[in-house]
């Protein structure tokens, strides 16, 4: 589905019975906090997940969900499975966080577990076309896209004067649906993508002209999807700017969030609150709080850094 506004207001009375609609408030220091982290799931990923699954036809829908994730695009896929009474399988790293795989688990679904190699290999050969399930990519699946556009259009309803929002980025699919919701609806929104300085991968990428490969040293876990040659072509023409945040102000972020803002948020979700601080942000500004699974050791851990 192209991004249009009819299909944002479409999609949005489609995905009203299953998603919330999150709250936007003001963020210390200046600018606003859309909290995505207060999902089902606790991220932005069931907008995409459920949008791709309903536009299923029922014979398709019952042969069961498929995807590929750090964590919570496994956590949206099984969710959005459960609640439509199909089966689900999800592809995970060896490494994701306990919290998101006991998630994954909590919700019925079958894991398997791949190396960061081989899981970027089964991505890059398109192994899901071998297997029985409908597969819903992560991010680069045009629905999934369309599904997050609707983001744009309650953004605008709470804030129509709304100028920049920063959005944590991975495989690329929210901010190029967020850019996408903006256009189509006639805001003149300048979407800009960060990502932390361990693991810099989109804005790498475009300062050497193509594709990279990086090994992740950051707590935003949630942002180490491998490079996608069709998102670079999305995300040059979607994203105004890039900034990158030193790891060390991202785990400051986090814990600001809970201290000043009494918001829970991950590595990835913290990453556009962070780059606040380094904007300077006015009150026409946003940061998408993207997600908030974090387990209470990593979180006990960031409060008592010195």
């Amino acid at each position: 589905m192209a991004v249009t506004a009819s299909s944002v207001n479409e999609l949005r009375l489609r995905l009203a019975p299953f998603i919330h609609r999150t709250p936007l408030i003001a963020a210390p220091g200046g600018g606003y906090l859309k909290l995505e982290s207060l999902q089902p799931t606790g991220s932005f990923k069931v907008r995409g997940f459920f949008a791709a699954a309903l536009a299923m036809e029922q014979e398709q829908l019952q042969r069961g969900l498929l995807t590929v994730s750090a964590g919570n695009a496994a956590l949206a896929c099984a969710h959005v499975a459960r609640t439509l009474g199909v089966a689900c399988r999800v592809v995970m790293f060896e490494t994701a966080p306990t919290l998101k795989v006991d998630g994954v688990r909590a919700l019925n679904a079958e894991i398997v577990f791949k190396t960061r190699e081989d899981l970027y290999a089964w991505v890059r050969d398109r192994g899901w076309e071998a297997e029985r399930e409908m597969f819903i990519h992560p991010f680069a699946d045009d629905m999934v896209i369309a599904g997050h556009a609707t983001l744009a259009a309650e953004i605008l309803d709470d804030k129509p004067d709304v100028e920049h929002v920063l959005v944590p980025v991975g495989g690329g699919g929210l901010i190029c649906g967020l850019a996408a919701g903006f256009a189509e609806l006639g805001a003149p929104v300048s979407v800009i993508g960060v990502q932390s300085d361990g693991y810099p991968l989109w804005p790498r990428a475009f300062e050497t002209g193509g594709a990279v490969a990086l090994s992740p040293n950051t707590i935003a876990d949630g942002t180490t999807a491998p490079f996608d040659a069709t998102m670079f072509r999305r995300l040059r023409d979607a994203v105004a700017e890039w900034v990158v945040v030193l790891e060390t102000d991202l785990r400051a972020a986090v814990v600001r969030l809970v201290t000043e803002a009494k918001v829970v948020a991950e590595g990835a979700g913290a990453l556009s609150f962070a780059a606040m601080a380094m904007r300077a942000a006015d009150e026409r500004t946003v940061a998408v709080i993207s997600g908030g699974n974090l387990d209470t050791a990593r979180l006990s851990a960031l409060l008592n850094e010195p």
